[in-house]
Parts: C-alpha cells; sequence; structure tokens
C-alpha cells in the first residue's frame, strides 16, 4: 500500500517536505474557486512537475481521493462518524479540510443527475450478442442509457459489447407498439390477456406464501439443530431462488394488469404522457423480448438496420391462461 501524499512514512508521523507545500497549493486552488475540478488541480500539478507517491501523474480521481482523506490535516473519523484527532502532524488545517468536505458536497449536489425512469430495463430490453438484459446506465457524457454489463469477477453478467442512446432506444421501440395498437383488435386482445394476468397474480401470492413458510420452517428445524448446517444453506439457497423468481414474476404481473389504456383518442398523445409503468405493462403484453446489437461503429446515433429486433407475441401467447410466458422474471 503506497504512502498518503504529504507524509515520509506509512504510520504518518512525519511530514515530507518536498510535498507539503505542493498538497497546500493544491487545496489551495481547489477552495479559492469552487469552479475549479479536481481534473483542472490535477492538470496544474502535473504541470508543475508535481507526481504522485509511486511517481504517477495526478488524475482527477487521485486529487479527489487525497483531498476526501482526513489524515492529511491530522484527523480521521470517530465511532459515531465525527472527526477526532488521529495523534499526528496534518499538512492542512482542520478548517482547510472542512471546506474540503463542503466543497465536495456542493460540487455531488451540482452534478447529480436526477434519476431516470428506464422504460425497458428489467428484462424489457436484452442484448442481442449474449442474450443477457441491458441494464440502465449513464453515459460518460451524462445521458441516460442502456448498456450490457460485462463480467464480474464472480463471472455475473454479459459481454459488455452493446451499448445505446436511452431515448434512441425508447422512442424507436414507442413508435412501432403505438403503430401496433393502432391495428384492429389488439386492445381487445390486451383486455384478454390481463384478465388472465390477473388471475396468475393470484397464483403468485399463493405461490410465494407457501414458499415464505417453507423458509420459515427450514429455519426452524435448523434452529433446533434437526438438520445440519450444510443442508440448512442448501435449503435456503434453493428457497430464496425460487422466491426472487417469485417476486420478481408477480412484480411484472402486477403491472400489466393494473394499467389501463383509457378512452385515449389520440394514442400517440396518451403514449407521450402516460406513466412509465403503464408504457411498460403495454411493452411486455405485445412483444416478447427487444434485441440490442452493437452498432457498427462507436458513436453511431441512429438505429441502423437490425440493430433493433422487435419479437411481437403471437395472438396465442397473449390469451395463455397461465400467465408464465406474460410475467416471466429474471
Amino acid at each position: 500500500m503506497p504512502r498518503l501524499y504529504g507524509f515520509d512514512d506509512q504510520s504518518r508521523q512525519r511530514l515530507r517536505d518536498d510535498e507539503v507545500d505542493p498538497l497546500r497549493q493544491m487545496v489551495s486552488r481547489a477552495l479559492v474557486d469552487l469552479s475549479v475540478s479536481n481534473a483542472d488541480v490535477a492538470v496544474w500539478a502535473n504541470g508543475q512537475g508535481y507526481r504522485g507517491t509511486l511517481g504517477g501523474e495526478w488524475k482527477d480521481a487521485s486529487v479527489g481521493r487525497l483531498f476526501r482523506n482526513p489524515a492529511i490535516a491530522g484527523l480521521r473519523y470517530g465511532e459515531d462518524g465525527e472527526l477526532v484527532d488521529a495523534g499526528h502532524p496534518g499538512a492542512i488545517t482542520r478548517e482547510e479540510f472542512e471546506a474540503l468536505q463542503e466543497r465536495e458536497q456542493s460540487r455531488k449536489t451540482a452534478d447529480a443527475d436526477p434519476p431516470f425512469d428506464y422504460l425497458l430495463t428489467e428484462g424489457g430490453s436484452t442484448c442481442g450478442q449474449c442474450t443477457q438484459f441491458l441494464q440502465g446506465a449513464r453515459t460518460n457524457a451524462g445521458t441516460p442509457g442502456y448498456r450490457c454489463r460485462p463480467k464480474d469477477k464472480a463471472g455475473r453478467g454479459g459481454c459488455g459489447e452493446v451499448r445505446i442512446d436511452a431515448d434512441l432506444l425508447e422512442n424507436y421501440v414507442g413508435e412501432y407498439v403505438v403503430a401496433e395498437l393502432l391495428k384492429t383488435g389488439v386492445r381487445d386482445e390486451i383486455l384478454k390477456a390481463q384478465a388472465a394476468v390477473r388471475q396468475h397474480v393470484e397464483n403468485l401470492i399463493r405461490e410465494i406464501e407457501e414458499l415464505q413458510t417453507r423458509r420459515a420452517d427450514v429455519g426452524t428445524l435448523y434452529g433446533r439443530r434437526q438438520i445440519s448446517r450444510d443442508a440448512f444453506v442448501a435449503a435456503d439457497r434453493e428457497i430464496t431462488g425460487s422466491l426472487k423468481s417469485a417476486q420478481s414474476r408477480k412484480r411484472y404481473a402486477e403491472q400489466m394488469a393494473s394499467f389501463s389504456l383509457g378512452r385515449a383518442k389520440d394514442l400517440v398523445k396518451w403514449w407521450n404522457g402516460a406513466p412509465t409503468a403503464s408504457k411498460r405493462s403495454v411493452c411486455i403484453l405485445l412483444l416478447e423480448k427487444v434485441e440490442v446489437f452493437p452498432a457498427s461503429a462507436r458513436g453511431v446515433r441512429t438505429v441502423e438496420p437490425g440493430r433493433i429486433v422487435l419479437h411481437w407475441r403471437k395472438p396465442a401467447d397473449t390469451q395463455d391462461g397461465s400467465g408464465e410466458d406474460l410475467a416471466g422474471g429474471e
């Protein structure tokens, strides 16, 4: 673990003379003008020839980590979360560090983007490359988008090859869904499907109650030492997985069963003003899945032929009394 910038050793008992002044100047530049970003501070420090403890150039993130560490002011966080004396010298004053905290908080508030109400997450869209569900993720520019998240260290995730602007995908799907709703008889099919789904919701409620009872019974058996820990863990894992699946299907089914198209004469107007939950319900009822494939090149801002593929449900699917396909969760 590298030592903290400004200190001569890991114990932080001695300040490093040739780093204290650069650190103080970096802090001063950040506090004198709140419009100065951590990236701006990094550019200035690199221009002055200052380098981090491992010899690397300063970056936005490394400046941020340094400014958030109370040790640079000889402080630490106590058990109650309050700043207390750390018992070693500091390169800056307590007042300066508290000012850095206020600066960080104001920047977070100013930079925070409001949450985006995604239409096609939670199974509403899939990666055409690896079939993983797409997730909502803002781009580097901060605009809402969809992406196939790459695998993490535990092997969860997909190929990571698909990204698309949220407005681009949702507007494309919306246009085709509204066109489908304009077809003769489609509304009647939706009403029939909703009736089947309402019955399915009741079945799922009973299934969830039974699973919760089973999980409680297994816990009781383990508490009485009537089953081994391994048996308990295996049973609990299986029941929890089934419970999660049932709860997910119930959530989808309830959305599908509760919305109403009303008597909207202008479907385009209705679509543009309807709650996302209602629009999502229509999409689930009409579409088996929405596949998204990679663009031909980075930065493409149009829907190229074949990039978005809509798989429509057949009338027989929407009248399936079981509701399993309609409410399929992840």
